[in-house]
């Protein structure tokens, strides 16, 4: 997944601004290990061509199996960098703070090297990644910002039962592997008192 750096609909950036990246999501395997990566590449020739040399890699991720790899990215209407993962094939991931799989991501790419944490997001100065933005997620691999709400509207891969259409917020937990849909999936104890539901 490839996404050009443009200007968002915000005062953060002027609209003069050039921007010369561009943010690539793939995944790759190199001795046996799969590892998702977030890169960060320069373009030229007023930005139809990439320089390959150029990487600079923002995150990695290694994955526990070659599917649910998730990875759509997108500028948010506030600026800031959005990137969703999935849980690799392993569903405890997606509960996991400590682990960036079946996750929403949020990061500044301009305010820090490699990047910078926005100070909203829902998770600093908790334990786990301070880049999460959202949780319980199995494989969102499409979703989109409302253009004139701003709301993001999330698709999530079912189990075996129910495909998800999700409106992710700040902290919100999507539920996998509690609940597949609005059921509980019994991987794990069916607590909902926390969870945000689908639509």
């Amino acid at each position: 997944f490839l996404m050009v750096r443009r200007p968002p609909r915000s005062t953060r950036f002027p609209s003069t601004t050039l921007f010369r990246s561009v943010y690539i999501y793939y995944t790759a395997e190199t001795n046996n290990v799969i590892e998702s990566r977030l890169s960060r590449f320069v373009r030229f020739d007023q930005g139809t061509t990439i320089d390959p040399d150029s990487e600079e890699i923002l995150i990695r991720v290694e994955q526990p199996r070659n599917r649910h790899n998730g990875g759509q990215l997108a500028f948010g209407p506030d600026g800031f960098l959005y990137f969703g993962l999935g849980d690799g094939g392993d569903r405890f991931q997606s509960q996991d703070r400590e682990s960036l799989l079946g996750k929403m991501l949020r990061i500044d790419v301009d305010g820090g090297a490699p990047y910078a944490i926005p100070p909203d997001n829902p998770f600093v100065g908790e334990d786990g990644h301070p880049e999460i933005y959202a949780t319980g997620l199995r494989n969102p691999w499409r979703w989109s910002f409302d253009s004139e709400t701003g709301v993001l509207w999330l698709g999530d891969v079912g189990n075996e039962r129910w495909e998800e259409i999700n409106i992710v917020v700040p902290g919100g937990n999507y539920g996998w592997p509690i609940l597949e849909g609005k059921e509980c999936a019994g991987f794990l104890p069916c607590d909902t008192s926390t969870l945000v539901s689908p639509i």
